[in-house]
């Protein structure tokens, strides 16, 4: 899982969804914490991705 900070619109969304996984750096752009997060969180995480309004939360399936 990886994060594009250039198109984050600081809308916190995943924060609020998954803090276990993602936080915001000191400008408010998301800073992924735990990029191969546990399975009991992978549909949190997805949810969050869906979530975001810029798309900037990309999850590599294997």
């Amino acid at each position: 899982m990886s994060a594009t900070k250039e198109t984050c619109a600081v809308a916190s969304l995943c924060v609020y969804n998954v803090p276990e996984v993602f936080d915001q750096d000191e400008d408010g752009q998301v800073e992924v914490l735990d990029a191969e997060p546990p399975a009991d969180l992978h549909q949190a995480v997805r949810t969050a991705a869906r979530a975001c309004p810029t798309r900037s939360i990309h999850i590599e399936t294997p």
